[in-house]
């Protein structure tokens, strides 16, 4: 028998072995730093009934997290607590608590964050996950619609984030870590009011980051093209055939639950202060509004007219 050919029938099992060991392992190491950053810490979940809410919701309550989940549905928030105590073992894990948070009624605010606040005392991680799109020309949008998206993703999360700090700040601990949208550092054309409350959040996290650090308090921000789970973001991506199009995904389904959930592990273990989930060509775009603005708006400007031109057609 060919020598060479014996070698390779030898290394392929071999290296399908260890790339399925390596993912094991992998699998394992994301498991155990659920474990370290979240075991019998007080976790707050924004928005507990998106994809991505109930992905964390699920690993952080295995790794034994003290969960207050959020949404704007009691019912659904109820039957979430039910699959989660179905899931685990109650032994070695804590009943989540629930408290009806809706960022679009600013009036409610107050209340919600006082009940946030009485359920365990205290809280040491606000994963700050809730977000409304809308997708249109900026003269169509009313300015009702401005508002609401504004509240939804700037006024929101800076009041819960305000409301808590007074407790972290008392502790000296605390992680307050924000999931947003890629537009919160590079604005594309027909998300004006979505992209400005996107850019309004990220500041306002980018500078608080520096006048909690004395406190002991980290402030992490995670940037993505989209999460799957969005069914109106995946029909965008999917349907749009303009140039800028593509620096939105470069999988139709954009980054999943559970990869955007192994990404937040991540980051509350290593306290990272950014994160970008994002492919190649949305990064370099990136550096392009940045050191040659004019050929970004260039490309822009370039993709707006083929979105015109395809709608025509």
């Amino acid at each position: 028998m060919d020598p060479v050919w014996t070698t390779t029938v030898l290394l392929v099992p071999c290296l399908v072995v260890l790339t399925a060991g390596f993912f094991y392992l992998y699998g394992v190491i994301v498991g155990l730093l659920s474990k370290t950053s979240v075991h019998n810490k007080v976790v707050v979940l924004s928005d507990a009934l998106s994809g991505l809410g109930k992905e964390c919701a699920s690993v952080f309550h295995k790794g034994g997290a003290r969960l207050i989940l959020c949404g704007k549905s009691w019912e659904k928030l109820e039957e979430l607590a039910d699959d989660l105590a179905n899931a685990s073992d109650p032994s070695v894990t804590f009943p989540p608590k629930l408290v009806l948070l809706d960022f679009g009624d600013m009036e409610s605010m107050p209340e919600a964050i006082e009940e946030i606040l009485e359920c365990y005392g205290c809280l040491d991680i606000l994963i700050l996950n809730s977000s409304m799109k809308v997708k249109a020309p900026a003269q169509r949008l009313s300015l009702e619609m401005d508002k609401l998206l504004m509240d939804n993703n700037y006024f929101g999360p800076v009041t819960l984030a305000k409301g808590v700090l007074p407790s972290m700040i008392s502790r000296r601990t605390g992680h307050l870590l924000l999931v947003n949208s890629i537009q919160g550092k590079l604005a594309v054309p027909f998300r004006t009011a979505y992209a400005a409350s996107k850019h309004a959040v990220q500041a306002f996290f980018d500078c608080l980051r520096a006048e909690v650090e004395e406190y002991g308090i980290s402030v992490s921000t995670i940037n993505h093209t989209f999460i799957s789970g969005c069914v109106s973001e995946n029909r965008d991506a999917a349907s749009s055939k303009s140039i800028w199009s593509l620096l939105y995904t470069k999988k139709p389904r954009g980054v999943s639950p559970d990869e955007a959930a192994t990404e937040i592990v991540k980051t509350l273990n290593n306290k990272k202060k950014e994160v970008l989930i994002a492919p190649s060509l949305p990064k370099v775009a990136i550096y392009a509004r940045s050191f040659f603005p004019n050929v970004f708006f260039a490309v822009m400007a370039a993709g707006v007219k083929d979105a015109a031109v395809s709608d025509h057609m």
